[in-house]
């Protein structure tokens, strides 16, 4: 009984530890937004940059007491290792990492630039963004979520296009559907697979 209610409290603080990481990327992105520091043209890379600079200048950080990092690799003893391995490592774009009780949480953010009218970036969403957390894929040992950087046309519309996809890869129970989470009035997105649910998050620079 000791043992379950202990796993209970674990499990508690992780799932609000995810939600602390969340609310530091969405405030990160409201901050760029007031500032007008993303460009429509920026890289991924850029983006992330410039939303972890505003993370990591978030008062709640500290408060939270959350480490973060870029460009994380993502390293696997398992796999054999020769001359050079360390370079072709797995990146994954933002480590949150933090500690309770002596148990340490981290949660992972993969982005991907994302517009409308650019098929081969929905694709790539699907291919190098939600598969590299299933099927073996380079997250797949990686508890993380998604962020889609919205440059061109509204949130539906490549979301839509996003699942017109999955959809066409027979995956449509796997499609990226609404919850009922909001964080600081933003929208939480979605997606079960077989594998686990994973967390959504769409951030659009169109209108800034």
């Amino acid at each position: 009984m000791a043992g379950t209610l202990k796993t209970e409290i674990i499990l508690s603080f992780q799932n609000k530890f995810k939600v602390r990481c969340m609310t530091l990327l969405i405030e990160a992105y409201n901050v760029s937004i007031s500032k007008k520091t993303i460009e429509l043209d920026f890289d991924e890379n850029d983006i992330s940059s410039i939303l972890h600079y505003y993370i990591t200048g978030n008062p709640k950080r500290k408060t939270w007491k959350i480490h973060t990092n870029t460009e994380n690799f993502i390293f696997d003893i398992s796999k054999p290792l020769k001359k050079g391995f360390a370079a072709k490592q797995a990146r994954i774009d933002m480590r949150f990492a933090g500690f309770w009780q002596n148990e340490e949480f981290t949660y992972y953010c993969e982005a991907k630039n994302l517009r409308s009218n650019d098929s081969s970036l929905k694709r790539r969403y699907i291919n190098t963004g939600i598969n590299n957390f299933l099927y073996g894929g380079k997250y797949v040992n990686c508890d993380g979520f998604l962020v889609g950087y919205v440059l061109e046309g509204t949130l539906e519309s490549n979301i839509n296009g996003i699942n017109d996809m999955i959809k066409k890869d027979n995956k449509e129970i796997e499609k990226i559907t609404n919850s009922n989470t909001f964080i600081n009035n933003h929208q939480i997105y979605i997606s079960a697979h077989p594998q686990r649910t994973l967390n959504h998050i769409f951030l659009n620079f169109t209108n800034a």
